[in-house]
């Protein structure tokens, strides 16, 4: 079939895909609007409602390298058609949910739905795009995703006004069941293996894993901000030792869920630390922004909202153009370039004066998420352009993967470096100069790691697809 009669199918499933990158973002971002609401409305402390975001947090992290795996053994189209269902039925339990610990198990099934769409979403890209316009494909998911980012608080914030804290997870089902009807009509059927030689899912390593991550992802977002707790160490203690068991485990598996053999290569473990660090990077503007916006420019909570929306749109606009830059000048000069410009960015957010207003701060912003975007799309391209098959859905996971324990990271590690700087205890309270000050040293920081990011690239192993994840090498 030529490429003119192929291209509208491959528009409609893309249009799929893109649903199917927008729904996990748009769940974790729409449920943040409602939590004082949800406080009220289950008569609960704000500890006990954070659970909300955290449930779905620990559910698609811990779970998505797995659900990868899954994928690759049961058919990445199959398993992501059930993850859809998942995520609409667990919408439509959280809206019906009469009591708080309800809700909670619900925005973790939530959460699962969301890792299946996260994980094999980017694993479906080269089953359904020609390989010389894969950056385009990845540039349209990157902007889904930071759509999906940009539309929560907002449209979370309208829904709660118009129609109650339900209406937040109701939004969710028609989106949901219109992404599983276009997905089920326009993705590629899955192609069986041979019966003979399929291999199972890794089940002790499967739970390995999780227990790991859910470990690391607790002691980075539980407890007080600026320090860790005796329970923080704990859990650092018990994710370093989980880490060394599951090593162990998977040299000795017949299956493994992860070869451990990939990460012998250069490449793909370039792109997996530059994916970890530069997310750890963006954190920083979502975990200091606020309360520069806040207490440094004295905005009222509306104007906050608006501003802070400035990167996810930005990022939404650029997607598809990186996609196309990628896809002509080719996946080392796009992230060197995109790593430049989040180099400017930070330099600018550290030098941002509270008389230059809310200008110089859009601006540094600006910079930040275009380089973000352009980065996001050049990795994710180099990453998956040439895996196998059969692995396409465990090494998409352990991308998606890096990004979220970055993000994890970022929020702990980029919040200490802020409430450290800051001087104060309580950041909440403080004083338009400490809040600056903090800014400064935060962004100096953050613009030290994107530099340690862009001497990765530098070296320039992560130009060349992963040989580790490319036929005829194991």
């Amino acid at each position: 079939m030529k490429d003119s009669e192929q291209s509208p199918r491959v528009r409609w499933a893309l249009t799929s895909l893109s649903l199917a990158m927008l729904l996990p973002s748009l769940g974790a971002s729409i449920a943040n609007a409602a939590l004082s609401t949800l406080a009220l409305a289950f008569h609960a402390s704000f500890q006990a409602v954070q659970w909300i975001v955290l449930a779905y947090l620990l559910a698609s992290t811990t779970l998505i390298v797995s659900v990868g795996r899954l994928g690759d053994l049961l058919g990445r189209r199959r398993l992501l058609l059930a993850g859809i269902c998942l995520f609409s039925a667990a919408s439509a339990l959280c809206g019906v949910a009469p009591e708080l610990w309800l809700l909670i198990v619900a925005r973790a099934a939530q959460g699962l739905g969301a890792a299946v769409m996260m994980a094999l979403t980017l694993a479906i890209v080269g089953e359904t795009v020609p390989k010389a316009h894969t950056g385009r494909a990845m540039g349209l998911l990157g902007t889904m995703s930071a759509i999906g980012t940009a539309l929560g608080p907002s449209l979370g914030g309208i829904l709660i006004h118009e129609f109650g804290w339900r209406a937040i997870f109701f939004a969710n089902v028609p989106l949901a069941l219109l992404t599983g009807l276009l997905a089920h009509r326009y993705l590629p059927r899955d192609q069986r293996a041979p019966t003979a030689e399929r291999p199972r899912l890794d089940h002790l390593g499967t739970l390995l894993l999780a227990l790991t991550l859910a470990a690391y992802a607790l002691a980075m977002t539980i407890g007080r901000r600026g320090g860790l707790g005796s329970l923080n160490i704990a859990l650092l203690l018990g994710a370093l030792g989980g880490g060394a068991v599951f090593v162990l485990v998977e040299r000795r598996a017949s299956a493994p869920l992860v070869q451990l053999a990939m990460f012998r290569d250069g490449a793909l473990r370039a792109s997996l630390a530059m994916s970890a660090l530069v997310s750890t990077v963006m954190m920083a503007t979502l975990v200091v922004g606020p309360f520069y916006l806040a207490r440094g420019l004295r905005l009222d909570p509306l104007k906050v909202g608006l501003v802070l929306s400035v990167g996810p749109l930005v990022a939404a606009l650029t997607g598809v153009p990186a996609g196309r830059l990628t896809d002509r000048f080719g996946v080392r000069r796009a992230t060197i370039a995109g790593l430049v410009a989040m180099v400017a960015g930070c330099c600018l957010l550290s030098a941002v004066q509270v008389t230059l207003g809310i200008a110089s701060y859009i601006a540094a912003i600006a910079a930040t998420a275009v380089g973000y975007a352009l980065f996001l799309t050049a990795n994710n391209t180099a990453v998956m352009a040439e895996v196998l098959p059969d692995r396409r859905g465990v090494v998409s996971g352990l991308l998606s993967l890096s990004r979220n324990l970055g993000l994890i990271t970022g929020a702990s590690l980029m919040g200490a470096v802020f409430a450290r700087a800051s001087g104060t205890s309580d950041v909440t309270t403080a004083r338009p100069e400490a809040v600056v000050a903090g800014m400064r040293v935060t962004f100096v920081v953050a613009a030290l790691l994107v530099l340690a990011t862009l001497a990765i690239a530098l070296r320039g192993q992560f130009s060349r697809a992963p040989r580790s994840v490319l036929p005829g090498v194991s």
